[in-house]
């Protein structure tokens, strides 16, 4: 018995081909090239925003102050990041470290939210 792949598919609203296939989120029409929504009307886009939260679970916001709860060495023989040490208005990146920021006596230098606690 052979399985029609297709035949749940919706035909395509504009020149009601047949022979539309999905991708990703969208159906495609090969016929007329018109793309509409797979996701039904009405139905909300699941939000993926990336939140960060630091070693308390407080949410954490671009400008946050933060205070470091563990010593951290620095690569490269740089010193030792005190526990205790305030860091102000920091910056939220996606990356290898969460957070961008300065630090008085030491510079710009990426943190990872695990070692912070909101302030």
């Amino acid at each position: 018995m052979k399985k029609d792949y297709m035949s749940h598919l919706p035909a395509c609203p504009q020149c009601h081909s047949e022979f539309t296939y999905e991708d990703g989120n969208l159906y495609i029409c090969p016929e007329c090239a018109h793309e509409w929504s797979s996701q039904p009307v009405g139905e909300q886009a699941v939000d993926t925003a990336k939140v960060w939260r630091d070693a308390s679970g407080n949410i954490l916001q671009d400008g946050d102050t933060v205070t470091i709860i563990k010593d951290l060495k620095l690569k490269g023989g740089g010193g030792v990041v005190k526990i205790g040490t305030k860091v102000k208005n920091i910056r939220l990146v996606d990356g290898d470290h969460d957070i961008d920021c300065k630090i008085d006596g030491f510079g710009a230098m990426g943190l990872k939210t695990e070692f912070v606690k909101k302030v």
